[in-house]
């Protein structure tokens, strides 16, 4: 068991979504719809990039264009251009019988983006996982969930896994890499205690999980076999990625009373097996052309 502490100052009221892109390692503070960069000096502050009007869940970034995202925020998902334009590609929660939101979300390793809803009341099953195709095409998969969490992907993108915290249970489904489509859901992991969140997939397959509620992370075999305990002075851990062979967990202070010290920060442990940078959503060149710092991007390169 490994414990660790927050070195940046930053506390987050539920911090989520983190990713490492190769390049930049970015996450949500998803109730005041906040888009953060964390700089490279481990002490810095957290960077704010993007605020939306809405809940902000996760992104990832788009292929080809640094600084634009793709992201599950409000009711629907969206492009966020590098100049901070929203441009909306479906809001499919929108006018529903219950108040709902985005949830977490990721990009599959053969550019689809995944995205998650869930009621704000927590409304049992009210949630869905859509699927974002490279046109822009925005298809509900699967439904009767109720907080969503992940989904994560292996690294040859024939294997998802997909949260349901309220529930406490992952799921994992077989994936068609080249059609899309997901196959029947089978547990993979089901928690006595706490909820399962965030999740990362390392370079052996192996299942990194932030145990909300617990102030722990668990890194579980491709079996489902507990292999490894991080405890963290944070009583509710939201988020996991892989930046190599470093983990960073985002946790969240909402809801609790009192607040610790910790509680909301940043937190970063060294492991044994590494793992890669989020895939990127590759979208086909005609989506991207109603964006007006894609237009710009283009304009620069021919006149240059």
């Amino acid at each position: 068991m490994t414990e660790s502490y927050p070195t940046r100052p930053d506390r987050l009221d539920l911090g989520e979504g983190i990713r490492w892109t190769g390049e930049h390692l970015v996450l949500t503070d998803i109730l005041s719809g906040r888009l953060l960069v964390a700089p490279d000096v481990p002490t810095a502050p957290l960077r704010t990039v993007a605020t939306l009007p809405v809940p902000l869940g996760a992104v990832a970034p788009v292929a080809g264009f640094p600084g634009t995202w793709i992201a599950a925020a409000g009711t629907g998902l969206c492009l966020l251009g590098a100049d901070g334009s929203a441009h909306w590609l479906a809001r499919p929660e929108a006018n529903t019988p219950l108040p709902m939101r985005m949830n977490d979300a990721g990009a599959d390793p053969g550019g689809r983006f995944w995205a998650g809803s869930m009621a704000c009341s927590v409304a049992e099953g009210a949630g869905s996982l859509y699927r974002v195709d490279h046109d822009g095409t925005v298809t509900r998969v699967l439904e009767d969930i109720t907080i969503p969490n992940g989904p994560a992907f292996n690294a040859d993108g024939t294997l998802m896994y997909l949260a349901d915290s309220a529930r406490g249970v992952v799921c994992r489904y077989s994936l068609d890499p080249v059609t899309a489509r997901l196959g029947t859901a089978q547990e993979f992991l089901e928690v006595e205690s706490g909820s399962p969140d965030g999740m990362a997939v390392d370079a052996e397959g192996a299942v990194w999980v932030a145990l909300w509620g617990t102030g722990t992370v668990r890194r579980h075999l491709a079996d489902g076999t507990l292999d490894r305990v991080i405890s963290l002075p944070a009583r509710q851990p939201a988020g996991v990625c892989l930046a190599e062979d470093v983990l960073h967990i985002t946790t969240a202070r909402v809801g609790l009373d009192p607040v610790g010290p910790y509680d909301g920060g940043l937190f970063s442990v060294r492991v044994d097996v590494p793992g890669a940078p989020a895939a990127p959503y590759r979208p086909a060149p005609s989506l991207l052309a109603g964006l007006p710092s894609y237009r710009a991007d283009v304009a620069a390169r021919r006149s240059g």
